[in-house]
Formats: structure tokens, sequence, C-alpha cells
């Protein structure tokens, strides 16, 4: 399993994003990674309203850069004796600046808050959130939602049996190496409802029901196998229902701290319904959501 080796934490410099780069450093500590620290500053717009500040823009401009080093500064003094880290400003919008820094420092995490006062409050909302985990294809990206008042402790891989639910998986051991970990799947019966109105028997709808539960089981077991998980350390949880529903369901009754999942399933349609999940559970849960692209979305 590759270690994660370079960790690059997003922010606006607000106090909600203030909590990604608290746990970027708890993780760059756990596995051994080095943290990068950046922030964007967009300051192109100050040049349209030149005539505003009597020539003084570029002034302006060098005192905001310097504000914003001055704080980032603040943020690496909790890195010390923690783990490596080092900040950026650089300018630009922010989204293209964010992805650009992943690619260019080859990251193995992107790390952003959930909430900000400024570019990061808009960047998971709406289209915004589609396009930055689309831009970002390659880099995984964790959502934090909660002050890290400890490492992550129980972590819900929610699978679907495509090659993101193994990279998800192999994912949430890395980031939470020692964690205890449920590998979740929601299963419904195809076209159970319409089965139901026909006037299907309850009892033949259950044994379809039973069936398609024994296969996600097995296909657990394949998956975890696959991964090097001995079954001591996982807990199979498979139950019966809507995936988004049953996702958000069991974080709050297992009382997990972080959802991994995966980006894509394997059909055009299964990618399009798990995108929904993961826009809902993003929207939803209440702990932090890391985000793993398929690899086919990577490769492309």
């Amino acid at each position: 399993m590759q270690a994660i080796t370079q960790i690059l934490a997003a922010t606006d410099l607000s106090a909600p994003a203030r909590h990604a780069v608290d746990r970027a450093f708890r993780i760059a500590a756990a596995t051994g990674a080095r943290c990068t620290v950046l922030h964007a500053l967009e300051l192109a717009a100050l040049d349209a309203v030149r005539e505003w500040f009597d020539d003084g823009v570029g002034e302006l401009k060098r005192q905001l850069e310097t504000r914003a080093e001055a704080s980032l500064a603040r943020l690496l003094a909790g890195a010390a004796g923690v783990c490596t880290a080092e900040a950026r400003v650089v300018h630009g919008a922010p989204l293209a600046a964010i992805v650009g820094e992943a690619d260019a420092l080859a990251a193995d995490l992107l790390v952003l808050g959930a909430r900000g006062d400024d570019y990061l409050r808009r960047l998971l909302l709406g289209s915004t959130a589609s396009r930055i985990l689309r831009k970002a294809a390659g880099h995984p990206v964790l959502v934090v939602k909660a002050p890290p008042h400890e490492d992550y402790r129980r972590v819900l891989v929610p699978v679907d049996f495509s090659p993101a639910s193994r990279g998800a998986v192999d994912y949430a051991r890395r980031v939470a190496p020692g964690a205890d970990l449920v590998l979740f799947h929601a299963y419904e019966v195809p076209f159970e409802g319409k089965l139901a109105y026909a006037g299907v028997e309850s009892s033949l709808i259950e044994h379809y029901r039973l069936a398609a539960r024994n296969d996600a089981l097995g296909r657990m077991r394949q998956l975890a196998d696959a991964a090097g998980l001995a079954p001591g350390e996982y807990t199979p949880c498979i139950v019966h229902g809507d995936a988004s529903q049953q996702i958000l369901a069991q974080e709050q009754e297992l009382d997990r701290d972080l959802i991994v999942i995966g980006k894509h399933g394997v059909h055009v349609t299964e990618e399009l319904l798990l995108g929904s999940v993961t826009h809902h559970v993003l929207d939803e849960s209440q702990c932090d959501v890391l985000v793993i692209c398929g690899r086919r979305e990577a490769a492309g």
C-alpha cells in the first residue's frame, strides 16, 4: 500500500478553513507526509478600480499579500514539532490555483474546508463542487466539516464494488491507519417497487432481497481480500434501502468521524447515481468526507 507523502491544504484564512489546515497537519503527522498550505490571492479585479485608489493599487496588493503571508505563518505555528509544513501564497483564480498546485506537487491528498468566508464557501456549493472534483482527478479530496480534536478513529467506506471502491478502501487505510473500518453497501432489488405494484408475492420479493444480499456479501469479501484486509480488520455492513439515505443513517448510528466514498460507479447510469449519492453525502453528512475519483476519470 503506497504511503501518502504530499498533502495540499487550501485555505481562505477563515476560521472554518483553519479546521481543514489543522486536519491536514494531523494526517501529515500520522503518515509522515509533507504538508503545503496554500492561499490564493485573486487580485486582478483591483486593476479595474485603479482610479479609486489614486494609483495605489500596487501598494494595496503588497499589503494584502503581506497580511496573507503573516496569517499563513501563524497557521504554520500549529505544525511546529508535529509535521513538516510550508506555506505558499499564489496569485490567480482560486479554483485554477488549487488544482494547478496539486498537480505541480503531485499531491496525494487535497484538503479543503466545507465552509469559509470567501472562495472556499462557494467552492463546495452547486456546480463548483463538481468542477473541483472533476478538475482534481487523480487527487483525492478531503472535505473537512468538524474541528479535528483527534485522529480519525471510526471510518465508514460505502462501496459499490467498482474500481473506485477499491481505491476508497485503500485510501481509508492510508489516511486513518488503525481506525475502526466499516465497509458498507446498500442494495435494492431491481424494479422492486414495480414488482410489488404488479402484485408479486412479498415472499418472492424477500427471496430476491436475500439473494441480492448474499451476492453483495460475497463481493464484499472479494473486495476486502483484494485490498489485503483480514476478516478482523474490518466490519461488513450490508443493508437494504436507498444508498444516500442509508449512508447518512449509518454515519449517525455507528458514530463515524470520516466517510470515504468513491466518486463513480461501473456503468454510465451507475456513475450518474453514485455522483448524486456522493454530492448528497457531501451536502448532508455531519462528519468529514473523503472523495476518491474512479480510475477512468483519473486517466482522463
